[in-house]
């Protein structure tokens, strides 16, 4: 396939190669004979017009209706003007001192209209378009090249239009098509009836019926999701070729003695997924699983519990938190569930207890080379923290399990250099909260085996979540504070949730560049606090979003006046944000009032009320996951969900879908249909463009199953994929440094 790894220069020119590339990323022959059209117009068919969006770039097919050449008043020029139509509604092209463009744009043609929507006298038009007309009767013209077939539009730029893409992807298809080679052994296309994958590329461009059309994507969904499952079955196959130490807890042990003490039974599926857990670690090959589950389902308990057997079995356990008040939150509550099996070694510890420790980028050089000391010898059988667990100078006299927790919020390589501390590679398990779809597991995170916890403890109560339109009802948001009083009145502390901090830090105004100084330096909390919101609405103008700092006063001042209010987010000082939790747990802090840091993890289930402030500019996952903040104890939970945003916008039934539904599972799949289904072979798995062209993670189930099992077959088979040259060279380009290294890392 050396052919298709060819500059696109020699193909098309330099120029044309130059657009291609800067517009579309679009830079070999294999690049453009993979750059598939989104959608397919038939001779006749014409484009619905009263859809268009202004600044979008479009190609349009339709009759041209008007022509009328204007000249300018007053001074030289003229201003050609040509009215289209679809049948039902009328587009303007305007085109300026071009009236010679009158003999072949005649009333009756009918042709392909490409330009940005914009808007003149409050009519949409596009100005000085591309165009194509189609009823041109020489043998050259357009009408010939697409008579009898399915016209296809690509995703194209204002440089590109479609059927200038078209004439590329013609031409790439005469001279290169017979350079394709076929990745599919033909024993799986034999099965599944599959087509070749020339025909394949030669069927999705050139179509002559729908049939056609379905028939070459069928293929292509096989291509995308087989090479994808041949990797990643080639990553666990690595995995389980690789040695570990058994971690087996002893019985009568420290797992033994923290079980005793338990307060409450475990749910079944806490059982469950615990006895998969300790199969793994009894194993001679290290564990790779994600624990996945609903909020409050209690994975920080079945954790700490495999942290206990590699204890009980002579080795050390690390947990991962992303944020210093997440990590702070877990050492608090781990501490309190040991109790004295908290304090090994320790003046009133247990005989059978150990060290837990926590390790945060802020902590005092004194608490710090404690805590380093005691990892370094042993004494730490557990150790908590933040990416500084990950610095060069810790060390372990014995890891034996990591434990990754919200691990969407790491990069591949602080996690890879995290489990490099052992010895042996040490068992890991990857926790997150954000319910994942099945077959977006089996695509994301296919090197893992899953465990999945959808039941939720006894004692838990439900939460009510309720859409407050502060615009249309400013009563209901009245209505909002008097709840939070009234949870107060009761006993009760609640949440307000901000998008943003507000206190004008002149980092803050650094936008983008900032936020890429954070990400190198590792500060992450601060990140995640400023970062762009996922499901930021994107209808007209919006005002600054509301702010802490902002709110926090104006509430004091008003409707919660007399309660206890505090503030939390990233930027406060380490030990600031630890005091302020420890007595928000304590019940001393009425109403916390805080950015997304509180969004996991954070435990306090006196708390049973959250409003969350512009909601409509959080992600439907992130809000499932503020929510889970409360009803977290024997009372029920409230949330509120505030906007500005009309009945009648995508933000609104965002928000709808949230408050119809808890069911994590049902809510990531409508959030992953809006935010794209990202670069599932990437670590960027939200919102960019998507390399997976055909297949869908969400509606194409059977295939990617099936493509799992044939694939898992065929590398227990060929390993090296010695017999499949042309799948091992689209696999080869397909994973590209970036994302081998992150392959290679798992």
């Amino acid at each position: 396939m050396g052919a298709l790894d060819e500059p696109l220069t020699k193909l098309v020119g330099d120029r044309t190669a130059k657009v291609l590339a800067d517009s579309l990323k679009l830079r070999t022959v294999g690049d453009l004979l993979h750059h598939y059209p989104r959608r397919y117009v038939e001779r006749g068919q014409l484009t619905s017009l009263d859809e268009l969006e202004i600044d979008e770039h479009v190609t349009v097919l339709a009759r041209i209706e008007k022509v009328t050449l204007i000249p300018f008043r007053g001074r030289k020029g003229d201003r050609l003007e040509v009215v289209v139509t679809d049948g039902r509604s009328r587009l303007s092209l305007v085109f300026f001192n071009q009236g010679w463009r009158q003999k072949e744009l005649r009333p009756g043609t009918q042709g392909l209209f490409a330009g940005k929507v914009g808007v003149f006298n409050r009519a949409r038009q596009l100005a000085s378009p591309d165009y194509q007309l189609l009823d041109e009767t020489d043998g050259d013209g357009a009408a010939a090249r697409f008579a009898g077939r399915l016209i296809p539009v690509y995703p194209a730029s204002a440089q590109m239009p479609s059927w200038k893409l078209s004439l590329c992807v013609e031409t790439a298809l005469t001279k290169h098509l017979a350079d394709v080679g076929e990745p599919l052994p033909a024993g799986l296309r034999e099965r599944h009836g599959l087509i070749a994958l020339p025909e394949a590329l030669e069927l999705i461009h050139r179509p002559r019926s729908q049939a056609d059309r379905e028939r070459a994507q069928e293929r292509l969904r096989w291509d995308e999701a087989f090479v994808l499952q041949v990797a990643l079955a080639q990553r666990r196959a690595a995995d389980s070729a690789l040695p570990a130490k058994p971690r087996v807890a002893r019985p009568g042990g420290l797992l033994d003695a923290f079980d005793a003490r338990l307060p409450f039974t475990l749910t079944e599926g806490q059982r469950k997924v615990s006895a998969e857990i300790a199969a793994d670690l009894a194993g001679e090959h290290p564990m790779h699983r994600l624990l996945q589950g609903e909020v409050g389902s209690g994975k920080t308990l079945v954790a700490l519990r495999a942290m206990l057997a590699v204890v009980d079995a002579g080795g050390q356990a690390v947990l991962l938190a992303p944020t210093e008040v997440l990590a702070q939150q877990h050492h608090r509550s781990i501490v309190e569930m040991m109790g004295d099996l908290a304090e090994g070694g320790m003046l009133g510890g247990a005989d059978l207890g150990t060290r837990v420790v926590l390790l945060t980028g802020s902590m005092g050089v004194p608490a710090r080379r404690q805590a380093l000391l005691d990892m370094a010898c042993g004494d730490a059988g557990l150790a908590i923290g933040t990416h500084a667990l990950i610095e060069d100078k810790v060390q372990f006299q014995d890891l034996g399990l990591v434990v990754v927790d919200e691990q969407h919020r790491f990069g591949v390589e602080q996690r890879d250099a995290l489990r490099a501390k052992g010895e042996q590679p040490p068992h890991l398990l990857v926790m997150t909260a954000t319910p994942i779809p099945r077959t977006v597991a089996m695509t994301v995170f296919g090197d893992l085996e899953t465990s999945v916890l959808d039941q939720l403890p006894a004692g838990r109560s439900p939460i009510s979540t309720h859409v407050v339109p502060a615009v249309e009802k400013p009563n209901f948001l009245t209505r909002a504070w008097e709840r939070v009083r009234e949870e107060v009145a009761k006993g009760h502390q609640a949440y307000v949730v901000c998008p943003r901090i507000g206190d004008e830090d002149p980092e803050e105004q650094k936008g983008a560049k900032g936020a890429r100084r954070k990400r190198r330096e590792g500060d992450l909390e601060e990140l995640l606090d400023d970062a762009p919101d996922e499901g930021a609405a994107a209808e007209g103008d919006r005002r600054p979003p509301l702010s802490v700092v902002e709110t926090a006063g104006k509430l004091t001042a008003g409707p919660l006046a007399g309660l206890r209010v505090e503030i939390l987010h990233g930027r406060l000082a380490p030990e600031a944000k630890d005091e302020v939790m420890r007595r928000f747990a304590a019940g001393e802090v009425d109403v916390l009032v805080a950015t997304t840091v509180i969004e996991v993890g954070v435990n306090v289930p006196n708390s049973t009320a959250m409003v969350i402030m512009d909601a409509d500019r959080f992600g439907v996952s992130q809000l499932h996951q503020l929510r889970g903040r409360v009803g977290r104890g024997s009372a029920p939970g409230l949330c509120l969900l505030v906007t500005d945003m009309p009945a009648a916008s995508a933000a609104r039934a965002r928000l709808d879908a949230v408050a119809g539904t808890l069911d994590g599972f049902q809510l990531s799949r409508i959030d992953l249909e809006q935010r794209r289904e990202g670069d599932v072979l990437g670590q960027a798995q939200s919102g960019v463009k998507s390399s997976l062209k055909v297949l869908s993670v969400l509606e194409d189930e059977e295939v990617i199953v099936t493509a799992r099992a044939e694939a898992t077959r065929l590398v227990a088979e060929d390993p090296d994929l010695a017999a499949h040259p042309d799948l091992r060279t689209v696999l080869e380009s397909l994973l590209d440094e970036d994302r081998a290294a992150y392959m290679e890392k798992g």
